[in-house]
């Protein structure tokens, strides 16, 4: 059980972006693990995940029941310090199709970005998800989203934290 309170995500509408900054009482390499190993993304953000190796360009889906899976790929990565993850999670975009050119199943998609900073007793961790002005409903989507973080990532403190 998280020992911190962390402030809910919050949206920036003039920069199309959510965004949240959370303690979690656990190291940095913990919270790395939490974020880059699909078998700890997926007890924590979504259900299922696959991503078969972590490096810029890879490829790989994020999976929600009663959603589906998303095509991910890996943008910006600075261990143990940055990762960046674009997802194509619009809702007109088709499920997760690997095969199709970038062009197309990205489309429609966002970035986020887990920055982590060790601190005194373990880590800060700050997301944003930015790209919200290529979706189809920027402002829906982005308070999706805003609710969607608040509640993931408090998965993750818990997730990490007990790790």
């Amino acid at each position: 059980m998280t020992m911190t309170i962390n402030p809910p995500a919050s949206v920036d509408d003039a920069g199309f972006a959510v965004r949240r900054t959370v303690t979690i009482a656990a190291p940095p390499e913990k919270v790395w693990a939490a974020i880059t190993e699909p078998r700890h993304l997926a007890r924590w953000f979504g259900q299922r995940a696959e991503l078969p190796e972590v490096a810029v360009g890879a490829r790989g889906t994020i999976g929600f029941d009663g959603y589906g899976d998303y095509p991910l790929r890996v943008e910006e990565l600075d261990p143990p310090h940055v990762v960046a993850y674009r997802w194509s999670n619009d809702d007109t975009t088709a499920p997760a199709d690997l095969d199709a050119a970038d062009e197309v199943v990205f489309a429609r998609s966002t970035v986020f970005r887990f920055t982590l900073e060790p601190i005194p007793g373990g880590t800060s961790l700050t997301v944003v998800e930015t790209g919200f002005d290529a979706l189809t409903d920027p402002a829906a989507a982005m308070a999706s989203n805003r609710s969607g973080w608040t509640s993931e990532i408090d998965e993750l403190v818990a997730y990490a934290e007990a790790l």
